[in-house]
């Protein structure tokens, strides 16, 4: 009785989906003007002039693309407790995101219309999308696998804490009927503790969907084979048809999922829900690229990423109605959660303008965030140091990478590092380097608590010479190529270490 009742509900949203499709431009005019409209009763609108008729021109030429570094003066009064300072309310809620170059942690806020307009509608259009898609599932006729993180109080008010945790905690009773494990152990801070009451309520469920970030979620798969003895989930949840992803690429995990899951009737859908909100997510099941979500309360511009990697001016963003096709772009998004003309630090590319589709490219800086700890040069610059004066060493070239998981086996990230004078003691280096990075990262140090997703770093000391010789084989050389420092896949550090197994020629 619930599936039946639950996907007519669904299904008879499906008018909406087509119209996001259709009229994404005429949306996000009228999404603009509301957004302007509320905006022009806060602090940050007062400041910049809004008015309900502004054009866009007059928008983007009176408010100047920010990085969280620029828009955190605001995030601070919120935080505060002060009301209508970028949204015209108090905000409550503060997803805890991952650290910048002048702060550990990122706090984004999440309005009462956020939650509503954007996270909970999206979420019901993906459900939707998909069941048009498959109109022989059976997802509702057993539970949803989530994964949320904790909220913490601020002392006046407020509460921070993962946007996994705000979203569980607004949930309404009939959505956590359909989910498991149950919203008490969801939202337990201590992983060690969260970990088996979720494994030992979830394996007594028919479970037939998961969502989450593949790294978090493979931890927890392979705890229920543990657990169980299963040779895989099969096993375990014989009705088990799909998994909603994302937060870091699949393409590294997929292998190890479907041995996890040999299932013919398994599907991957992904989504691109961030902290800052739910931007997009896999609508056709021929294609991976992701429908861009046009009526969700966040206004899109973008910009080239031509011009954003210029030095020395300013690059312009264009909106929604003005992208090309494969053009790589930096997102720029407004957001009825009162972000305005925010830098998320995401690229993006459309592979489609009619509907507006898109594949997410990378960032805008190096980093890696193969299991969502999101490490920025910054970080390793940083930790390096650090290190170094821990143990006596300098060093000439370095690159990190991340070793990814296998069943049975948890990531890492390798640091291929060239020292001119090695450390005193290798171990003690490894230390110093992990947990200085725990301290400037609080996304590392989750991912890194208990060994859970991430092990300790793995130390590769380069030959002398080592990158020198790989960028002249690269045709790299002089003094406007430099060594990649952080890169989010293998490419750089595989090719050295097969450098490194070659003998030098003379």
């Amino acid at each position: 009785m619930r599936h039946a009742i639950l996907s007519a509900y669904l299904r008879s949203r499906r008018g909406r989906i087509e119209r996001i499709r259709r009229q994404a431009v005429e949306q996000q005019r009228r999404i603009l003007s509301y957004l302007l409209k509320k905006g022009s009763a806060t602090a940050f609108g007062r400041e910049h002039g809004f008015s309900p008729r502004m054009s866009y021109e007059d928008f983007s030429g009176k408010v100047p693309v920010r990085r969280y570094e620029d828009f955190h003066p605001y995030v601070e009064r919120a935080l505060r407790g002060e009301e209508a300072v970028v949204w015209p309310q108090r905000i409550r809620y503060f997803s805890k995101s991952s650290g910048t170059t002048n702060a550990q942690s990122k706090y984004i806020p999440i309005s009462d219309e956020s939650l509503h307009g954007n996270h909970f509608l999206a979420a019901h259009d993906l459900v939707t999308a998909y069941l048009c898609n498959h109109p022989d599932s059976r997802m509702f006729s057993g539970r949803a696998l989530r994964l949320g993180g904790s909220l913490q109080s601020t002392g006046n008010g407020m509460l921070v804490g993962d946007l996994s945790a705000i979203l569980m905690s607004r949930t309404p009773g009939w959505a956590d009927r359909c989910s498991t494990p149950d919203r008490e152990t969801s939202l337990l801070a201590d992983w060690n503790e969260k970990l088996p009451r979720m494994v030992d309520q979830v394996i007594r469920r028919d479970v037939t969907s998961l969502a989450g970030v593949p790294s978090w979620m493979l931890v927890m798969l392979e705890k229920v084979l543990e657990v169980t003895g299963a040779s895989d989930l099969c096993q375990v949840w014989p009705h088990l048809e799909l998994f909603m992803h994302g937060g870091i690429a699949f393409t590294p995990y997929q292998e190890i999922y479907r041995r996890l899951i040999p299932s013919p009737r398994m599907r991957y859908y992904e989504v691109y829900n961030a902290s800052e909100g739910f931007f997009a997510f896999q609508d056709t099941a021929q294609s991976k690229d992701m429908l861009l979500m046009s009526a969700h309360g966040v206004f899109y511009e973008f910009i080239p990423m031509d011009q954003f990697l210029k030095k020395g001016q300013a690059a312009a963003a264009v909106p929604l109605w003005e992208v090309r096709r494969d053009t790589p772009y930096a997102m720029v998004i407004t957001t009825c959660g009162g972000l305005w003309r925010y830098l998320i630090g995401d690229t993006v590319r459309f592979t489609s303008i009619d509907p507006y589709r898109i594949v997410i490219t990378g960032r805008t800086k190096q980093f890696i965030n193969a299991f969502g700890e999101e490490v920025v040069v910054e970080n390793a610059e940083q930790a390096l140091d650090y290190a170094c004066q821990c143990t006596g060493a300098h060093i000439r070239e370095y690159t990190a990478a991340p070793v990814f998981m296998d069943r049975g086996s948890k990531g890492a990230h390798e640091w291929i590092v060239e020292f001119d004078t090695p450390p005193d003691d290798r171990e003690r280096f490894v230390e110093a380097l992990d947990s200085r990075l725990q301290a400037l990262n609080s996304d590392y140090r989750a991912k890194r608590y208990s060994d859970v997703t991430l092990r300790r770093p793995v130390l590769t000391v380069a030959p002398e010479g080592l990158f020198y010789r790989w960028m002249a084989l690269r045709g790299k050389m002089g003094g406007q190529n430099k060594v990649p420092r952080l890169e989010n896949s293998r490419q750089y550090a595989d090719a050295l270490r097969e450098l490194m197994d070659e003998p030098e020629k003379d």
